[in-house]
């Protein structure tokens, strides 16, 4: 059998600031075999001004930004049950952090993976308190032109801290032709020292993702939710994978990498008894 395919359930913000529906999403994970669960950490009055907060937002939680952002992030209380119920169902779960204060709240829980999100790949400060940590570190590269990814990745090899580069269009949902599978390809050659190449998905279905594998992808990432069909509020809900979506992402993932085999032509034992049958010169 070929290597398993490590499949990343990003959950984000798609809990809507609801602790049993993240536990809905982790357990989504577990069924499906997924190899860890991802969440987004951020201190609302240093990532966002106060005049994009003050924006009118219409939204579950109120009538202007603020309310929407501050409701969709979860405290200590929160991140104290989700750490609790991933120990107990013997998951890994990680979150990217948008600013240094949420990278040090996360520091409490011992977390054995970082995440470098697209959004804050320039961030130079953030990247030396990630890359310090030492701990193996999945940096998505959305957004960004390859100089930028050079420049990050540098920094973590400063600290000689492994990263896996995670190919990445940051478009919700991503078109197909933007999807740049190739690039995984390309980005393997130009750090071969990364631990591995993924891909970070947005698009609507799983194809991509699975293409990805088939071009080398060791780790998918990709957003989750209970119900991608638009009754859940949130802008990242329509681009998630739902149930059935995440299952056949693992499923068919692990498909491709056992088809693949290692490339030498070889007659299979399974053969030899149709060879003996069929061949007569």
């Amino acid at each position: 059998m070929s290597k398993k395919i490590k499949v990343i359930a990003e959950i984000g913000i798609n809990h809507n600031g609801d602790i049993k529906l993240a536990k809905e999403m982790i357990d989504l994970a577990v069924k499906y075999d997924c190899y860890a669960v991802k969440f987004q950490k951020r201190t609302i009055d240093v990532v966002y001004t106060k005049d994009e907060l003050d924006v009118p937002r219409k939204s579950p939680f109120g009538t202007i930004n603020r309310q929407q952002k501050e409701a969709l992030e979860f405290g200590k209380d929160e991140y104290d049950e989700i750490d609790r119920y991933c120990k107990e169902n013997d998951i890994m779960w990680f979150a990217s952090a948008w600013d240094l204060d949420s990278q040090r709240f996360l520091q409490q829980y011992n977390l054995k993976l970082n995440k470098v999100a697209s959004a804050m790949l320039t961030y130079d400060d953030l990247l030396h308190m990630i890359a310090a940590e030492g701990k193996h570190t999945y940096i998505s590269t959305g957004m960004s032109r390859l100089e930028q990814v050079d420049h990050a990745v540098e920094i973590f090899r400063q600290y000689d801290c492994p990263f896996t580069i995670m190919s990445c269009t940051s478009t919700y949902p991503t078109p197909i032709e933007e999807c740049n599978i190739r690039a995984v390809q390309s980005l393997r050659l130009r750090y071969p020292d990364s631990v591995g190449i993924g891909y970070s998905g947005h698009e609507i279905g799983v194809l991509p993702s699975i293409l990805s594998v088939a071009l080398g992808a060791d780790v998918i990432e990709r957003h989750i939710t209970i119900d991608n069909t638009g009754n859940l509020y949130g802008s990242d809900q329509t681009s998630s994978l739902g149930p059935d979506g995440l299952r056949r992402l693992v499923r068919d993932a692990n498909l491709v990498s056992d088809m693949l085999g290692d490339g030498l032509k070889v007659l299979f034992p399974s053969e030899v008894g149709v060879m003996k049958k069929l061949r007569r010169f």
